[in-house]
């Protein structure tokens, strides 16, 4: 293992203090760790969320204007705790309520989950937002459901520009589900990552197959197949998120008046022949940005080939695997309100959106 690491316990501490270097913007907590906006408009909803590290620049990289308020940070792989993410919701709440976008994980949501009942207690008012857009993942077939994977940093970006333009609490969670309905996503490794407490490969592949469906944390995937072209690993990606159908979602809501959780349905509709799509293709951590790229290239090529049109393309590197050789597609169908929240000017650490970005530079 050869890694830039003065010491395996100290790899979380050691990315904070850089962050605090290098975005004096930020204010950095150490403990609990959490990283918020120091300077929040008054009046808006505050967003935060949370993830084990190694998954950067997701949360960490992301707080900023129009984008997220605040980001839990866990150890390597490890869901942020509870006390984290109360200290997060304090720092950041403005009185217009605080939400909490949760991948879908089970530690991930049942901290969340303990963290807002607390800060119900504390008359803050709280809201969830659940992702789940990994098709490789049954939903409810021996797993808490779909898992939270690429179509996270979308969702993260659209709530944080509607929080900005003032929508309410309510009004962003709608947006925000919204946007899960509307999204697919599905991965594929072509190497294992390193967890650096493990010291080698987590789940290894041999030389000439690649992995379908891998997790974020390097879950191992629904198949391994023979390694091939851009092309062919494309079109496997794609074809396992438009045959994806229609996807019954029960989520939890926290319901203010009885302080306690009810179920929710939503409805997640099938891509299909027509769509207008918002395209993110995502590094997992060592794949270089010429191949992901390439990778682009085809995913589009094969859905205009499908029928359908791209609006907006994203790529590069924001939900990473620790050094993973591999990436996700994500699909978004679009509509106006989803688009024009997206196209919202933005500024973080590791991402800005400018409106050059439209106007001048194209869409």
């Amino acid at each position: 293992m050869k890694k830039f690491i003065n010491d395996v316990d100290g790899i979380v501490r050691e990315q904070l203090e850089g962050v605090a270097a290098l975005a004096p913007w930020l204010h950095v907590s150490f403990s609990p760790k959490y990283v918020c906006r120091k300077n929040i408009p008054k009046g808006k909803v505050a967003v935060i969320t949370g993830a084990g590290s190694g998954h950067e620049p997701l949360d960490l990289g992301l707080v900023g204007c129009g984008f997220l308020d605040g980001a839990c940070v866990g150890e390597i792989f490890t869901s942020p705790t509870p006390d984290q993410m109360i200290a997060c919701a304090n720092a950041v709440d403005q009185g217009h309520g605080v939400l909490f976008i949760v991948k879908n994980y089970t530690g991930d949501v049942l901290n969340a989950q303990t963290a807002m009942e607390v800060c119900a207690a504390d008359n803050m008012t709280v809201q969830c937002l659940i992702i789940d857009d990994d098709v490789a993942v049954p939903g409810g077939k021996g797993t808490a459901g779909r898992r939270g994977t690429g179509l996270s940093f979308f969702v993260e970006k659209i709530v944080g520009a509607a929080a900005e333009a003032g929508y309410s609490l309510e009004e962003c969670v709608a947006v925000g589900r919204k946007a899960v309905n509307r999204g697919r996503s599905m991965g594929l490794a072509l190497t294992s990552c390193t967890v650096p407490s493990f010291g080698r490969p987590a789940n290894p592949l041999e030389q000439d197959e690649v992995e379908l469906g891998i997790g974020l944390h390097c879950e191992p995937g629904i198949r391994k197949v023979p390694m091939g072209n851009a092309d062919y690993l494309v079109g496997l990606l794609l074809e396992y998120i438009f045959a994806d159908p229609l996807y019954v979602r029960t989520l939890p809501e926290w319901d203010a008046i009885s302080g306690t959780w009810k179920d929710t349905t939503e409805y997640s509709e099938p891509i299909e022949k027509g769509d207008e799509l918002m395209v993110f293709i995502n590094g997992m951590g060592a794949s270089p940005p010429g191949e992901l790229y390439g990778v682009a290239r085809s995913a589009i090529v094969q859905c205009k080939d499908r029928g359908m049109s791209v609006v907006r393309s994203m790529v590069g590197t924001f939900l990473s695997s620790l050094d993973m050789q591999g990436c996700s597609i994500s699909l978004l169908r679009a509509d106006e309100e989803l688009l024009r929240l997206w196209d919202a000017e933005a500024s973080t650490l590791a991402f800005a959106k400018s409106h050059c970005d439209m106007k001048d530079c194209g869409k």
